[in-house]
């Protein structure tokens, strides 16, 4: 069973070419180290409709299973990611942004100025990460065991077929 993912780096310098993308490559190091197959990746400026068609071709066209966004999750005016993100998923899953703002907080206090979210569209689920390196692999990997078992139950291929919800140990349904 492939778990496919995509990681779309959003970065008006990377777009232009001015700046290396740390971030994106890092990041899908993480998902091949979880067992996931990056199928695509991209890098886009911060512009919301460049950012939406992204995810629209990762969960419509490619029926990915994870979409990974990073970068454009600040205050700055271009921040635009977590907008994107909202105007195409059709279920909000806001406690994966909350458990990341969790663990961000725990290594400082600015984790609370951070805007990511989270959602569903069709068999897809979307995950906005911070644009630094070391911020987003901090934040996947805080939700990585509870994304997979979020997907497995999206896809329907849950072992306990998402009907029960008092598997908590770390049984077979987490590989």
């Amino acid at each position: 069973m492939d778990y496919t993912a995509a990681v779309i780096t959003v970065s008006d310098k990377g777009a232009r070419g001015e700046r290396e993308d740390t971030s994106g490559p890092a990041l899908a190091e993480l998902l091949k180290e979880n067992g996931y197959q990056v199928a695509y990746t991209a890098m886009v400026p911060d512009e919301i409709d460049d950012i939406r068609r992204e995810l629209l071709l990762c969960a419509d066209e490619k029926d990915i299973w994870l979409v990974l966004t990073t970068g454009g999750t600040g205050f700055a005016p271009r921040d635009v990611t977590p907008e994107a993100t909202e105007g195409v998923i059709e279920k909000h899953v806001p406690g994966i942004p909350e458990a990341m703002r969790a663990a961000s907080m725990a290594i400082t206090p600015m984790g609370c100025l951070s805007r990511e979210t989270a959602g569903i569209r069709g068999g897809t689920l979307i995950v906005n990460l911070p644009g630094s390196k070391k911020a987003s692999t901090e934040n996947f990997s805080a939700v990585v065991k509870p994304l997979r078992h979020g997907l497995e139950i999206l896809r329907g291929v849950s072992h306990d077929c998402g009907e029960h919800h008092h598997h908590h140990g770390e049984g077979s349904a987490h590989g």
